[in-house]
């Protein structure tokens, strides 16, 4: 079997493997924590491939996510360029969502400064500190746990009691 097909093979296995799996939104944030590009990329294909609404935000985040992981400074550039529009246009859409907020922000903690993508980071502190009690009980979670590690966020633990 020749490289080419063996490649086509496991390509086409990758891909029955996700097939069908419906999106988890415990599985999306286990995924965001992490730094393993094919955990990330199976996270990706399964929010491209849903017709979940917050797809655009969470593709973003996944994409801004890989930026981090790649190697190849141009492939690093366009990822976190596409995934930084698609998160900025799904906020844009609906500036209200409490959980797009906390995305942006953990991203904005996270990317190195020379990307210049820190500007929000105190609009959606504030925001999500308002709203907090807003958001379902899983993201809420997602959100104090984080919380715990985050320069911006710190003791949001004694603010919700």
């Amino acid at each position: 079997m020749s490289l080419t097909n063996i490649s086509f093979f496991l390509c086409t296995l990758f891909s029955l493997s996700i097939m069908g799996q419906k999106f988890d939104k415990a599985l999306f944030y286990q995924t965001i924590e992490t730094t393993d590009s094919l955990k990330i990329n199976q996270q990706l294909n399964i929010v491209q491939s849903s017709s979940i609404k917050e797809q655009q935000a969470y593709e973003g985040a996944l994409l801004l996510k890989k930026a981090g992981i790649l190697v190849n400074k141009k492939d690093k550039l366009t990822t976190f360029k596409s995934g930084k529009n698609k998160l900025e246009n799904a906020l844009e859409k609906d500036s209200t969502n409490t959980e797009y907020h906390f995305l942006r922000l953990m991203i904005q903690e996270n990317v190195p400064k020379i990307l210049g993508y820190h500007t929000d980071l105190e609009k959606d502190n504030i925001y999500i500190r308002k709203n907090y009690r807003t958001l379902t009980p899983i993201i809420q979670k997602v959100v104090l746990v984080y919380s715990r590690q985050s320069k911006t966020l710190h003791n949001l633990s004694t603010e919700t009691k």
